[in-house]
This record gives C-alpha cells, structure tokens and sequence, in this order.
C-alpha cells in the first residue's frame, strides 16, 4: 500500500466514486477529500432518490449516476423509513452488487449488522465469544429468561433489534419488571450485562479495514454505555493481538469491508464481541489515532475492491 496521501502514479484518476449519504457533514467531507486526493470523481447520492428501474439499461438508476454506474460506492448512511422504503433502499445496493459494482459496505453486510439478532447468531456460529442472547417475540419466555438470569446474579441488557449509538438501551436489574413489548416493536432482544474489568466503564473500539485492525481507542462512559454519541471520552491505545484477533475474525465471520468492532473485557479480564458496525462513525477515534482513516478507507475501495473489479472485467 502506498503512503497514505501519495499522489504519485495517480492510477484512479478518472474513477467515479459514488457516496452513499443523505447527510456528508464531517466524514463525508474527509471521504470526498481522500478519494479526491488519489484522483477519484465524487457524487453524492441519497437512496431516497434511487430506483429500481427495469427501463433503464442497467435496471436500477441512481440519482446524479444516471448516464453511468460509478465505477464503486461507498455506503456512509441509509437513512431510516419505513420497512418498504428501507428494502427498497437495500435493493438498490444488491442490485449494484449484482451488476458488478463494488459497493463497500454491502447490503449483506449492513443487513446482518443492523440486525442486532443475526450479528449474534454470526458471532456465535463462527465461536466468536460474545455475550449470551436471546431474541424472542414470546413475552412470557423473555420473562422467564429475565427471571432465569437474575436467579444467577446477572443483569440484563434490553436493547431495540434495530439501533445504533447507544440509543434505546435500558440495563435491567432485580426486581426490575420486563418493559411493555410495544415500546420494542413486540421483540425482546435481551443480552447477558458484562461487567466490564476493573469496576469500571469502558469498552474498546476497533476498526477493521480491509481484513486488518488498523487503529483502536478505549472508550470510557460516564454511565454503563461507552458509546461516544452518549458523552464517552477517548483514549488512544495499541491494537494488541488478542484485540486485532477478535475484531479481524468478527468483521471476517459477517462478511464486511470494513467494521467497527464494540469489545469488552469481563471481570475475569476475557474479551467480548459486543457489536459489529457495518457504517461506522470515527470522528471520536479519529483524535486519538495515528493514521488518517478516510486515507485508509478510500485506498482499501480503490486498491482491492475497483481494482479488482477491473482486473475481473
């Protein structure tokens, strides 16, 4: 790989690179820049706004792309509606993956992430420790399962199927009754509390590009939630081994470009897979890394997956 930022040789100049957002604000604005940087044409472009089209010759147009497909997209943010629209947003991307087009993340993997239930399921399947999870409709099955764990002195998390940020997350304790399903959309996912090592609160985030940690910070929460949308400070700290394994493997098992990986050590100081984010933010990250991560993001899509492509054609 290049030095981040070299613009010698230039071999993207010309390449379209079109940016999922309905938003760009600060990671837009350093994607835009990175990508510009080593060549590359930047579009804009909202799902909203895109359609399946079986007129058109590629069958699926996107808004500011309709003379051509962009030769990659990087998907920053799918914005929320309702069910149909987010299919049909979703559609969108697998169609492009279906043409050929790179697009980094996918639809595949942002289902699976966004899906709090089957990261799980993915996380468990390929051995990966995570906490112990239950997803369920039955209210009275989640009940026993609540009591069943308080019965062996733990707490629960109840955390929306479909969230992100820290938003909606309540840490249930004896004698704390289950919430009312409404409020869930008539799903419990309940997930084992893991009292973080040391007493205290805080957790790491790794970031995953291309198969290879490449940057981390602990994360240390004024509450129980470490995530920095809810007021958590950042601290550098080196991605050792035992982070860099489990964060690699945990983006490997859900199939994704790049992730950021949620990891908590327990009190007996064993590491944990809390999370899987298949569109994650880095701006907390970005003031305690090293590196310049939209760099490293843009030369992982161009160097492995356009040239790729290419090379396939």
């Amino acid at each position: 790989m290049p030095p981040e930022g070299s613009l010698s040789a230039r071999p993207f100049a010309g390449c379209s690179i079109a940016i999922v957002t309905d938003d760009p604000g600060w990671h837009g604005a350093r994607l835009r820049a990175a990508f510009q940087a080593r060549g590359a044409r930047v579009t804009w472009v909202s799902l909203a706004q895109c359609r399946i089209d079986l007129d058109a010759p590629a069958g699926v147009v996107l808004a500011g792309c309709e003379q051509r497909l962009p030769d990659a997209v990087f998907v920053r943010g799918v914005a929320a509606g309702s069910l149909e629209q987010v299919v049909l947003r979703l559609d969108v991307l697998h169609a492009l993956r279906e043409l050929g087009v790179p697009v980094y993340n996918d639809a595949r993997a942002i289902e699976r992430t966004v899906d709090k239930a089957m990261t799980s399921f993915l996380l468990h399947r390929a051995g990966i420790p995570t906490p112990a999870t239950w997803a369920v409709e039955d209210e009275a099955r989640a009940r026993a399962l609540l009591e069943r764990e308080y019965a062996g002195g733990n707490d629960v998390v109840l955390k929306p199927l479909f969230g992100s940020q820290g938003r909606g997350l309540l840490r249930l304790s004896p004698p704390q009754a289950l919430p009312d399903g409404i409020a869930q959309g008539n799903v419990w996912y309940l997930q084992r509390f893991v009292r973080s090592a040391g007493g205290r609160f805080h957790d790491w985030r790794v970031l995953v590009i291309g198969g290879r940690a490449v940057a981390a910070m602990i994360r240390h929460g004024t509450t129980w939630i470490n995530n920095v949308a809810q007021g958590a400070r950042c601290e550098p700290c080196a991605v050792d081994a035992d982070l860099a394994r489990l964060a690699e493997a945990a983006t490997a098992a859900i199939g994704m470009d790049y992730a950021g990986v949620d990891l908590i050590r327990d009190a007996e100081g064993r590491l944990h897979v809390l999370e899987v984010n298949s569109i994650p933010a880095w701006r907390g990250l970005q003031t305690v890394a090293s590196i310049d991560i939209a760099a490293r993001l843009a030369d992982d899509l161009l160097q492995r997956r356009v040239q790729r492509a290419r090379s396939d054609a």
